[in-house]
């Protein structure tokens, strides 16, 4: 791979080549590693901005916030690379463009602004209303804002992937969770049809995104795997965390191969409460990395990742871990290979680089 710079990550060809062989499935023995250290542009954001409902945030506002995270990162030598997350025009964005009232939410994830919006729809009557018109001031705030983010991010740092809403994640936009759930046996083929709704007005949002931000040295940034290379897409199971695993292949299954399908693959996460998809999930087509999440109540992924591993195979994975934990088992040497961990409560960049000396020259040989 040519050498190449980030100002924000000066040693980023080395992070590239290493994230390269983890996708490649060349990575087995090997782990990888997010250092996360204290940070004031976090700080400061959550001084500003309380928890709880908000206004429409400012994109410049936006910018500047992510131009400061990702600048003060620079001296962290780890294998991650600065990139924005649009939480504003996450799932709001979706449930906005046709006709939906957006909501905004501060503090849910530092740093984000995050957007949602009430069911669409009183009853399926309602369904065959619905199409993106780009002409639409939802459709128009989103282009310009991923222009605005594209230029501002120029050489310095990158814009990630944000979620896709399709499938069930779609159709609860447009019913709310209980309606959903019961129209899978009492409405099953309008669901099919707002599935199919959902994925053209999926392919078509993301179709943009690419458009506008391109890709980086073949690749796209991304909160959960940093870069990954192709045109890379961010799916959700989150409904069929709540079902059955066979529910998720009658429903879940053939959406997210899809669009999966239609893109260079996904990035999928499962939170700990969807624990029992994972063996299902791990053989999507088109999957690319496994993003374990935690839940309140259910054991760390960190504390249970090798029962967890042995279900998934091959499938690259990535997963939160604290400080004390991760080095302690780094010692030891008993962090399972393959896996792209995401460290909290480092205390500061020069202890973050010398642990990266040791997570570089790691090798699992157990």
């Amino acid at each position: 791979m040519a050498p190449l710079m980030l100002e924000y990550k000066p040693h980023c060809s080395e992070v590239l080549e290493r994230l390269a062989s983890l996708y490649a499935g060349q990575a087995g023995e090997r782990i990888f590693a997010t250092l996360r250290v204290p940070s004031p542009a976090l700080a400061a954001f959550a001084e500003a901005h309380p928890a709880g409902p908000c206004e429409c945030p400012d994109p410049i506002e936006r910018a500047d916030f992510w131009d400061r995270l990702c600048r003060e990162r620079a001296a962290v030598e780890d294998d991650s690379l600065p990139a924005a997350y649009l939480s504003e025009l996450d799932q709001g964005l979706y449930g906005g463009l046709l006709g939906g009232q957006v909501r905004f939410l501060c503090g849910a994830v530092p740093g984000w602004i995050s957007s949602m919006v009430p069911p669409l729809l009183t009853d399926w009557s309602q369904l065959d209303a619905l199409r993106l018109d780009e002409s639409h001031p939802w459709w128009q705030r989103y282009l310009e804002q991923l222009q605005l983010f594209a230029a501002r991010a120029a050489g310095r740092w990158g814009v990630s992937h944000f979620i896709i809403v399709d499938s069930l994640n779609f159709v609860i936009e447009l019913l709310g969770a209980t309606q959903t759930y019961l129209s899978l046996d009492e409405h099953p083929e309008q669901v099919r049809r707002a599935i199919d709704l959902g994925y053209e007005l999926n392919v078509r949002v993301h179709e943009a995104f690419f458009e506008a931000v391109g890709l980086f040295q073949g690749g796209t940034f991304s909160n959960y795997g940093q870069w990954l290379p192709g045109r890379i897409v961010s799916e959700s199971l989150d409904p069929f965390h709540l079902t059955s695993v066979a529910c998720f292949e009658q429903w879940g299954r053939e959406p997210a191969e899809r669009i999966l399908g239609h893109f260079d693959g996904g990035v999928v996460h499962i939170h700990a409460n969807g624990r029992h998809l994972l063996k299902a999930a791990a053989t999507l087509r088109g999957l690319r990395l496994l993003e374990l999440m935690d839940d309140t109540g259910l054991p760390p992924t960190f504390d249970v990742l090798e029962k967890l591993k042995s279900v998934t195979g091959q499938v690259p994975l990535s997963c939160p871990a604290s400080f004390a934990p991760f080095v302690e088992r780094l010692e030891r040497h008993t962090l399972p290979g393959g896996v792209l961990y995401h460290v909290a409560g480092v205390p500061d960049a020069d202890t973050a680089n010398r642990l990266m000396e040791k997570v570089r020259a790691y090798k699992n040989d157990q």
